[in-house]
């Protein structure tokens, strides 16, 4: 029997058959999807791309927004940790409070002001020309009136050195701490009154912890 191209022609014939079955069945396999879903198809990946392009944008949003932020908090606003219970219950240890930047405060503000290459928070008691006097139970009188304290849990007379009456000074302010039995404040001649020079900025905001979020008031 002769050979064809290495292959007798039978043998030839049987596989050239079985490659056409395997082409038409390929091509009976084919089949195009119908027209509805194409479009359900095409309406996913635009959707897809109206996320992504949302996406993009709230992230350039959110970046001006930073930056923004940013540039508050370093011209308007500060945010400083409490370092201790001086002025306890209206600060506790390690809260965070939000400073807003100013000279300007008044009797009953929390200021923070600079000493001794730190921050320092306390109250406002008394402005320039008050006299401040304190008796033997803790209370405080200004200009001869006691002072009204709720936001003093217990009145001592804690540690001073300060002589009383006492009248605060031209461009000063008298600052005590809420929690008199710890707090180094005006009352000890090392730090005294406080110049405006020295004021940061008045604590407005508490921002953590959670639990006690919230504006500050006096």
């Amino acid at each position: 029997m002769n050979q064809v191209g290495g292959r007798y022609p039978e043998e030839r014939s049987s596989m050239d058959k079985e490659k056409k079955e395997k082409e038409e069945g390929r091509s009976e396999r084919l089949e195009v999807p119908p027209i509805n879903d194409l479009r359900m198809e095409l309406a996913r990946e635009e959707a897809r791309y109206e996320f992504r392009k949302a996406l993009l944008n709230i992230t350039g949003i959110l970046a001006v927004a930073a930056a923004i932020a940013a540039l508050v908090m370093t011209r308007i606003l500060i945010l400083l940790q409490v370092n201790g219970n001086s002025m306890a219950p209206a600060l506790e240890d390690a809260e965070i409070v939000i400073l807003y930047q100013t000279k300007e405060a008044e009797p009953g503000d929390i200021i923070g002001f600079y000493y001794g290459g730190k921050i320092l928070l306390k109250r406002v008691i008394g402005s320039a020309g008050d006299e401040i006097d304190m008796d033997g139970d803790g209370n405080i009188y200004i200009n001869g009136v006691i002072l009204d304290e709720p936001y003093v849990s217990e009145k001592k007379q804690g540690k001073y050195d300060q002589e009383f009456p006492y009248r605060v000074p031209e461009n000063m302010v008298f600052v005590l701490g809420d929690n008199r039995a710890v707090s180094l404040d005006s009352r000890v001649r090392s730090i005294g009154c406080v110049e405006d020079g020295q004021i940061v900025g008045k604590a407005v905001f508490r921002a953590w912890p959670f639990e006690r979020i919230g504006r500050l008031r006096y």
